[in-house]
């Protein structure tokens, strides 16, 4: 999960190098945390918020698969 968000995000930003992402694991949920450059912030959270909503269908989608909730936080 943590992979597929840095590759999203790496994607979408103008400063690849500048993506972090960490992911703290719980027994049902995890959460994963990105952290992107201060100019990038709007790219990754997109107009009204669809970038950042788009991201996190993409990842419950693939946490279903495994049957592990993961929850997107993204870090100012």
């Amino acid at each position: 999960m943590k992979d597929l968000i840095k590759f999203i995000a790496q994607a979408l930003v103008d400063h690849p190098d500048q993506v972090e992402v960490q992911e703290i694991e719980g027994q049902q949920t995890s959460v994963i945390e990105l952290k992107v450059a201060k100019e990038d912030l709007g790219k990754v959270i997109g107009k009204q918020g669809r970038t950042a909503r788009a991201m996190r269908t993409i990842l419950n989608a693939a946490s279903t698969k495994v049957r592990k909730r993961s929850v997107l936080e993204i870090i100012e």
